[in-house]
């Protein structure tokens, strides 16, 4: 299942039932797992790691050396779990530092001209729609949706099962469970569509309703905001996920 065309390097490692499309570079230091597929014009360098039955269409690159000018050389490294899908030109960058990788989880799906940048810590069962770009040390939470041409500063954090509207510009963490949008990122409401998707209870979502409120509408700081949190509220494992969250933001809250 290898075209002629393809250039791989001998020492690369590639599991078995890979399927390697026309004009694919394959790099010394790769490993594709089983069941992997590269359409055609796909690059793939670097200390770059696949799991299995990764699907990567054509003019995807993946693994190449960091864009950040800080890098003195070193191994860094890409590791990537299994099921993900990278539609056309998706580029996806390897670490700065030596031994640091940038990681992606497992069933992804990044849509055409997306970008994720050096470091960044990407979960499971998220969607980057098309051109989304993530800078630098960026974190994203499993199950977050970033809606098309959204772009994330460095070191912000998505969290899970937040969405971000289109042409968003996040330069402060969105809180789980959480709907942001706009110039700047500004949290609007409870995902409530992506809650009920996955099988959050209504008992939960009206107390992440009642905590949307006590953060983002009764004019509190954030500290008095976390004590009221933790006064008025259930203990429910995603409220205590939702303070934690917030107690541990160093870039402070897209409010």
């Amino acid at each position: 299942m290898i075209h002629p065309s393809a250039i791989i390097h001998p020492k690369a490692k590639l599991g078995a039932d890979c399927h390697v499309g026309p004009y694919c570079v394959i790099g010394e230091h790769v490993e594709l797992g089983d069941g992997c597929k590269l359409h055609s014009h796909v690059v793939v360098d670097g200390h770059t790691k696949f799991g299995r039955a990764n699907e990567i269409f054509p003019f995807a690159s993946i693994g190449l050396k960091t864009q950040d000018l800080k890098w003195k050389g070193g191994v860094t490294r890409t590791e990537i779990g299994e099921s993900n899908t990278f539609r056309e030109y998706v580029t996806v960058h390897s670490a700065t530092n030596d031994g640091d990788s940038t990681r992606i989880g497992s069933h992804n799906n990044l849509l055409a001209y997306s970008h994720v940048a050096h470091d960044c810590q990407i979960g499971s069962h998220i969607v980057m729609s098309n051109g989304s770009t993530l800078a630098g040390h960026v974190i994203v939470q499993d199950h977050a949706i970033l809606g098309g041409l959204t772009g994330v500063h460095q070191f912000c954090r998505i969290g899970r099962m937040a969405m971000l509207g289109g042409y968003s510009k996040v330069v402060q963490d969105i809180p789980p469970f959480m709907i942001a949008d706009g110039n700047p990122a500004a949290t609007r409401t409870v995902n409530k569509v992506g809650l009920t998707r996955n099988g959050v209870s209504e008992e939960t979502q009206t107390a992440l309703r009642q905590a949307y409120k006590i953060i983002f509408r009764d004019g509190l700081t954030v500290a008095n905001a976390i004590l009221a949190l933790e006064k008025d509220l259930p203990a429910l494992p995603e409220v205590k996920e939702l303070i934690e969250f917030v107690r541990s933001s160093e870039r402070g809250l897209s409010r």
